[in-house]
């Protein structure tokens, strides 16, 4: 496990720019409006040769004592359990305020080792905020600017300089290729119940208010041995209703956390019928070429089980052609009601979505659908399929040689996509076929 930076503050004093900063990529969301950061967020970072993980927490505010600022504390407070050393960030034009005095007392109080900066400290702001700095009795802050880049270096090497000894262990590696999982599904079906659930610790906030998390919150954990890395993802509401910026940007995050996964689950309120945005987003994630596992959460709270299940197959399989055999689960996030089953159907996803036929195999089967169904015959010629082959995997890709590719038409493609799918075990998963003219030289000679 490599060592691990906290950084924590008040809210919108510019956490998770340095956070982007110091990871080197866009991961955590960045809006004018304070309190975008709800969950804390890892990242790994490489500084002056030294490998570690950055921790960005959300904006902590002690003196709220609602509901939703009591579970930003203790998500904070179980950040910090794991935090080598603390980074506290002030900003540097509003000057040291009570929030500011209070975290900082805190942070002395629990003795983790802690430095102090001064973010948005541009032109003359550094000099007025120095002196103000040290009531907070954490030393000298180190004067940066997040979002231009300057006094990162200095950072850097206080950074590095406080930092225990990790020996050799603590840079090891954890065994095995986590598997990459995005939690994708409206606003309030239990997405972030079903991490929690999976995690073993109330991990993400949770609530009955919609819209809770906002940006995709990467985890590694180990999920019954299998080492996964799950990314919770913002609800996804119909385009008509998004009208915040703020909500664009939570969107377009959770579309880069499917592209990144291997496997999505798509997570469905089975209290509530399935609406055309919950077939938007399969379709999306088809589109995107990703492996695909439908939870239907909440299957503790529905009385007719047996009826409500034979509807939302029938309605899976009418709908979304494309991923014919869909692993369906019921599932309770909250009581942990068929989480094992779901774990079960991950992998198989994986496995199917990973999976390569061979080309003896492909053109057995190729001649076969040839003699079931002929590809058709404009103007009277028959079209030529020559011979096919897997071209990659992830998603399963095949390409057929054939005299005329233009000729063939999107039903005649489905039919060999449905073979494919029933031939070699690979429902649930999106498969490519792509035609090319024989006359072009066979690359696969």
């Amino acid at each position: 496990m490599s060592l691990v930076l906290l950084i924590i503050g008040r809210p919108n004093v510019g956490k998770s720019t340095l956070f982007n900063r110091l990871v080197g990529r866009r991961l955590a969301l960045v809006h004018d409006q304070p309190g975008v950061t709800r969950d804390y967020r890892e990242g790994a970072a490489r500084l002056g040769g030294t490998e570690l993980t950055v921790i960005d927490t959300a904006g902590t505010d002690f003196s709220g004592n609602d509901e939703f600022a009591t579970a930003v504390r203790d998500s904070t407070s179980q950040a910090l359990k794991l935090a080598d050393i603390c980074l506290l960030v002030i900003d540097a034009r509003a000057g040291v305020l009570p929030h500011d005095r209070e975290i900082a007392g805190f942070l002395r109080r629990i003795g983790k080792p802690t430095l102090l900066a001064a973010n948005k400290c541009e032109g003359r702001t550094e000099t007025a905020i120095m002196q103000e700095a040290y009531e907070l009795g954490l030393g000298a802050a180190i004067p940066i600017s997040a979002e231009h880049g300057d006094g990162i270096g200095a950072l850097t090497d206080d950074i590095l300089s406080m930092l225990p000894d990790c020996g050799e262990d603590a840079s090891s590696e954890e065994t095995g290729t986590p598997v990459k999982i995005a939690v994708v599904g409206r606003p309030n079906s239990g997405k972030s119940s079903l991490v929690n659930r999976i995690v073993g610790h109330q991990r993400m906030l949770t609530g009955s208010t919609p819209g809770l998390t906002r940006d995709s919150i990467s985890v590694r954990t180990e999920w019954a041995g299998l080492p996964v890395r799950i990314f919770d993802t913002a609800g996804m509401r119909k385009r008509g209703r998004i009208t915040e910026n703020l909500e664009k940007l939570s969107v377009a995050d959770s579309l880069r956390a499917i592209r990144f996964a291997e496997v999505v689950l798509l997570v469905l309120d089975s209290r509530l019928s399935v609406e055309s945005q919950d077939l938007r987003i399969a379709d999306l994630i088809e589109q995107e070429g990703r492996s695909i596992v439908i939870a239907a959460n909440k299957w503790d709270l529905v009385r007719e089980r047996r009826k409500l299940r034979e509807e939302l197959e029938y309605s899976l399989a009418e709908r979304l052609p494309g991923i014919r055999g869909v692993g369906l689960v019921p599932i309770s996030a909250l009581t942990g009601m068929g989480i094992s089953r779901l774990r079960k159907e991950v992998e198989t996803a994986r496995t199917k979505w990973n999976h390569r036929v061979g080309t003896s195999q492909l053109n057995r089967w190729l001649q076969e659908m040839k003699t079931i169904h002929p590809p058709p015959a404009p103007q009277g010629r028959r079209i030529k399929l020559k011979y096919m082959t897997q071209i990659k995997t992830r998603p399963p890709s095949f390409v057929i040689m054939c005299s005329r590719p233009d000729g063939i038409s999107e039903q005649y493609i489905r039919f060999l996509k449905n073979g494919l799918r029933e031939s070699f075990d690979l429902t649930g998963t999106p498969i490519r076929v792509s035609l090319r003219s024989h006359a072009d030289k066979n690359p696969y000679v």
